[in-house]
């Protein structure tokens, strides 16, 4: 595979961006100086970070496996590829692989363990317990892509093209690093359009209202030192409660395939704030 193809995700991820990204570039891009680090304090499936690529980045998540996956890629992509190919799609291999005690591993096979798990799982979802267990249940597929080899190397490819940090920190971090110039894209759980609609779980900790006003307050906080922000939503009347006194806020529509509710597929209305 020619070494300008294309990456994408490598994972399945609630919310991922993939749908909005032209309307997201449109954003970004004239914001996005030469010279200016990209933040992304939400990594989740990277569907912008892959599509932009830019040369100086920090990606960061709460969500140490994620974290840690990234790393094994970036770091060693054929060792995953080679443990993700001699995976079988079974349910007994599944449950097993499931219940280990994956976080004493090395990044390598935490990568494709995190990626085995998010291809045959239900619905491509990341769930944990309060314990931080991982507790979805076997995916109804056929054939599922456990592997994806050309898209693993364009990904780690993508992550070794320039100065590219990946940490495991906390959103607020960012007010340590971004400078002047720079441009954070924050991608968090969204504030549910319902209240059956909540899936916040990406952590054990998950992500409350409280979590929300301290995001809207340090995209505040990064506006007023000249740092260019975008955020992402859903519609509801919550967010604009939160943001609209302060930025400029555009609808987008997005079909979502991945949800733990048939009902929250289809094509719906999505915020983007800057």
């Amino acid at each position: 595979m020619p070494s300008d193809f294309e990456a994408k995700p490598f994972v399945k991820w609630v919310g991922g961006k993939r749908q909005l990204l032209p309307s997201i570039a449109e954003i970004v891009t004239p914001r996005l100086k030469p010279g200016a680090t990209y933040h992304e304090p939400f990594i989740g499936g990277g569907a912008v970070f892959f599509r932009l690529q830019p040369k100086r980045a920090v990606l960061t998540d709460s969500n140490e496996r994620l974290i840690r996956t990234y790393r094994g890629i970036k770091k060693d992509v054929d060792g995953v590829i080679r443990r993700l190919r001699s995976y079988p799609h079974d349910k007994d291999f599944y449950l097993k692989t499931r219940a280990r005690d994956i976080d004493g591993a090395d990044d390598v096979e935490i990568a494709a363990w995190f990626i085995y798990l998010n291809r045959t799982g239900y619905n491509g979802l990341y769930r944990v317990n309060s314990k931080n267990g991982f507790n979805v249940p076997f995916g109804d597929y056929k054939n599922p892509t456990i592997c994806d080899a050309d898209n693993l190397r364009a990904c780690s490819r993508a992550l070794k093209g320039g100065r590219i940090t990946i940490q495991k920190r906390d959103f607020e971090g960012v007010l340590s690093r971004a400078v002047r110039g720079d441009f954070v894209y924050f991608d968090p759980p969204y504030i549910p359009l319902t209240a059956t609609s909540r899936f916040t779980d990406y952590t054990s900790e998950g992500f409350s209202d409280a979590e929300q006003v301290r995001l809207r307050d340090v995209a505040l906080e990064l506006k007023k030192r000249g740092v260019s922000v975008l955020l992402s939503n859903s519609s509801a009347p919550r967010v604009y409660d939160l943001y609209g006194d302060h930025f400029q806020i555009q609808e987008a529509l997005a079909r979502r395939s991945v949800n733990c509710n048939p009902n929250g597929r289809g094509r719906i209305p999505e915020l983007l704030i800057y």
